[in-house]
């Protein structure tokens, strides 16, 4: 898998003339940890899309949904979170832990600002690490001394690509996935949000608006953000048992309550779901 197929994924060290994606999401987030060239691609986007940071917000309550049901309700004790972006509020091993505080986790980042941010959150934290791969080369992760030794292997694993893939434009994304899928025991989730494409008849105004946001990441300092098909997307859990509601809106992933406002149009452009490996 060539680098030019997610070039904003390249270890590039700390850049500042260059945006990076975990920057660029912690600068959707109204984080601190991003620069001007990162804060320029939010613009970008927000003169197509003014409610852009919606994809963020979306994207990050459902890993903190998703977690807590993996760990609570599915019983869950290790979680290997590819891409794990910078120490935004409520992480993967904030939300585990503090149901389960045996719970392990594993993220696998190549930034290396994450990497710095990473290891001093965890640093006193034994069972939550780091480990420097490329989440889009599978083996490069599942070989992973690191990895391999935080993790059990024998037993089940939730594996996080949670607003990662989109980023990754090269047309073998399922192949990609599968790979991951084939070294995860049985009992094991797949958790993947993406960008989307609704292509729904009755709007056309959201695939509208979801080109033009992929227009403007891609043409970007970031240079990716692939706004994708239900049936593309759906294609990464291969032949995985899909939770209930399956592949739908993120907002729509058993939301937390009822919904007292309607969903901004940007909500409707980033879907998520869970697969189950029986």
């Amino acid at each position: 898998m060539p680098t030019s197929d997610y070039p904003s994924s390249v270890p590039v060290g700390v850049d500042t003339s260059r945006a990076s994606i975990a920057r660029v999401y912690d600068a959707f987030l109204n984080g601190k940890d991003n620069f001007e060239v990162d804060r320029e691609v939010l613009a970008r986007v927000q003169s197509v899309a003014p409610q852009a940071t919606d994809l963020a917000w979306a994207n990050r309550d459902f890993l903190i949904r998703v977690c807590r049901f993996l760990t609570r309700s599915a019983g869950i004790e290790q979680f290997l979170d590819l891409g794990s972006g910078l120490p935004t509020a409520e992480n993967t091993h904030q939300v585990v832990q503090r149901i389960n505080p045996d719970a392990r986790v594993m993220y696998v980042d190549n930034d290396p600002m994450v990497l710095a941010h990473g290891r001093a959150l965890l640093a006193e934290n034994d069972k939550a690490t780091i480990a420097t791969c490329d989440i889009f080369q599978p083996l490069e992760v599942l070989k992973n001394e690191s990895v391999l030794e935080h993790l059990d292997f024998t037993r089940p694993v939730a594996l996080l690509q949670v607003g990662t893939l989109h980023h990754y434009l090269g047309a073998d994304a399922p192949t990609l996935m599968q790979t991951y899928i084939d070294a995860l025991p049985a009992g094991s989730f797949v958790v993947i949000s993406h960008f989307f494409d609704p292509q729904d008849p009755r709007e056309p105004e959201l695939s509208e608006l979801a080109a033009n946001m992929e227009d403007k990441f891609i043409h970007s300092p970031m240079g990716s953000g692939r706004f994708r098909t239900r049936d593309e997307i759906q294609a990464m859990f291969g032949d995985l048992e899909m939770i209930d509601p399956g592949l739908v809106l993120c907002d729509d992933w058993w939301q937390d309550g009822p919904r007292m406002r309607m969903l901004s149009a940007v909500r409707h452009c980033i879907v998520g779901g869970v697969g189950h490996k029986p």
